[in-house]
Parts: structure tokens; sequence; C-alpha cells
């Protein structure tokens, strides 16, 4: 028994400590195992925390003690923030008021004790036909323009704090005029689909990874369906880097 977990504590040590603080976008399908599987398939060895809650906003996420015990109490490599998928669309005054200081509090607290740590900020991705809940607000209206106001505040987030952007919304956009016939979203129109959470995970392993490469982790998919989905997530990352506030 002391041995199984002597050697556990060893293979974490040997590993890049990655934090994830979301919702059902990052939990349905295990985002976080796919980027960790498409990380072993490259020789770089990822240990994955993950603080979800189905429909958490980030502010709710600053209240949960675990998160700032976490953030305390452990040192980190990468910190992946996601917040609620209809917030960051809405009107800026509402983004500004229950978003950016959220986003700001958890990546100020993460670099007051991993001052070495890289924040991404997830750029989510527009419902399928924009907003599922119906509003006034007509800029989230369709999935164009919900998904061009959610890039606008995951870019501003990365701006303000001095972080990372990983795009998959702008991915997910790619493919969606490229390939039509994929489906990226669940019939939910709001949830990603498997090959939606791949592309996702690729878009941000290429976001820590910095560089080209081919794996072959496919997760269900076809080798053609899976080279689609990492070349235009790998494209997506390394051809805005400065968009994206990405520096290595």
């Amino acid at each position: 028994m002391f041995c199984v977990a002597t050697s556990a504590r060893a293979a974490e040590a040997d590993s890049l400590r990655v934090l994830w603080v979301g919702n059902s976008l990052t939990y349905f399908n295990d985002l976080p195992a796919i980027v960790q599987d498409i990380a072993a398939s490259q020789g770089l060895k990822l240990s994955m925390t993950r603080v979800l809650k189905g429909g958490e906003q980030l502010s709710g996420h600053w209240a949960n003690p675990r998160l700032k015990k976490l953030l305390k109490e452990q040192r980190w490599d990468y910190i992946v923030l996601q917040e609620q998928s209809q917030l960051p669309g809405m009107e800026t005054d509402v983004v500004a008021r229950e978003v950016y200081p959220y986003a700001h509090k958890i990546d100020s607290l993460a670099h007051v004790y991993s001052p070495q740590a890289h924040t991404i900020y997830y750029m989510t991705f527009a419902h399928k036909y924009g907003n599922v809940d119906k509003t006034d607000y007509t800029l989230d209206d369709t999935y164009d323009l919900m998904q061009m106001r959610l890039a606008t505040s995951y870019l501003e987030m990365a701006y303000q704090n001095n972080s990372w952007c990983a795009p998959v919304g702008w991915a997910w956009e790619a493919v969606r005029k490229a390939h039509p016939e994929f489906q990226l979203h669940l019939p939910d129109c709001l949830h990603p689909s498997p090959m939606g959470s791949y592309l996702a995970a690729n878009v941000i392993f290429t976001t820590i990874i910095g560089r080209p490469y081919q794996t072959d982790v496919c997760r269900d998919l076809t080798p053609e369906q899976a080279e689609v989905l990492q070349q235009t997530a790998q494209q997506t990352v390394l051809q805005n880097l400065k968009v994206l506030n990405i520096r290595y």
C-alpha cells in the first residue's frame, strides 16, 4: 500500500498540474481526460484536477471554499477557466458586472500561490441556433452573433488578466463552415457532442503545447474526422497567437 501511494505521488510530481474550473461544457464527455490522452500521446504527462458543477458561473466557483483551498495549497502549471455558457454573450454591462470581476479574482488568487501558472480562458462555443433562452437582447439571438459576443468577452478576460485565451468557439465556427455535416452539438443545441469535445480538447492542448502535432487519439471518430478536427484546432490557435495573448 505504501509503495502504491508513493508511486502515485511520484507520478503526479512528474506531471504538469492542470486545474479545470467550469461546468457541463467541460465535464460532458470528460474534456480533461481527452486532453490528458492527447498529451500522453505526445509524451507529456498532465495531472488533472476538476472543480466542475453543472450550470455554475465563475462567481459561484469563487464562493466555493474547495476552489480557494486548491488555489492556496497546491501549485499549478495551468488553470483553465470556463464561464457559464450564456453569460459572456450577454449585454456588455452584465458581463462587466457578473463575469470580469470573478475571472480576475480567480486568476489573481491563483497567481499569488502559483506565480508561474498560465491561466487559460476557455472561449466557449455558441448554442447551435443562438441563445436557447430567447430574450430581448438581439446580439445573442443567432449562432454567429452569440459566438461574436462570447469571443469578445473571453478575449477581454485574457487581456485584462495578462493570460491566454483558448479559442474553442472560433474552431467550432471554422468546422461548422467547412464541414456542416459534422455534428458538434448534442440535440439540446447547447452541450458538446463527443466530436465537439474532441475539437475543444485539441484546441486546449494546442494552446498548452504551442506547436503542431499528430496524435492517433481519435476517441471513436474516424481517422479522417479526427485529422480534420486536429488540424482546424491547431491552425485556429497557432495562426492567432497574438490576438489570443499567447506568448511562450
